[in-house]
């Protein structure tokens, strides 16, 4: 979970506050369990967010994809947006051809 990564909290550390075991944490992150409403209201005040900023980090939808790149990219500097942006250029076009 990038938001998890974010706050530099470990799977235990989720758990805990969460009183569920870590492989809890885990198979929610992987997508094999899929959490409840009020488990992503609990997840999102743990990672101080919103609960539509969770639900971007797994939509398959094409926008949604896109707010979760500009969310990672926003840290970055100009010579390495521009950088990853080439990079993700030169896949679409590769993977585009097959």
């Amino acid at each position: 979970m990038i938001q998890r990564a974010t706050t530099g909290l470990t799977q235990e550390e989720v758990a805990e506050v969460l009183q569920i075991g870590s492989e809890a944490v885990s198979r929610m992150e992987r997508g094999t369990v899929m959490p409840t409403v009020g488990r992503l209201v609990e997840l999102a005040e743990i990672f101080q967010c919103g609960i539509g900023e969770l639900l971007f980090e797994v939509s398959p939808q094409t926008n949604d994809q896109s707010h979760r790149i500009a969310n990672l990219m926003g840290g970055l500097s100009r010579e390495d947006r521009n950088f990853v942006l080439s990079m993700v250029e030169k896949l679409s076009l590769h993977l585009s051809e097959k």
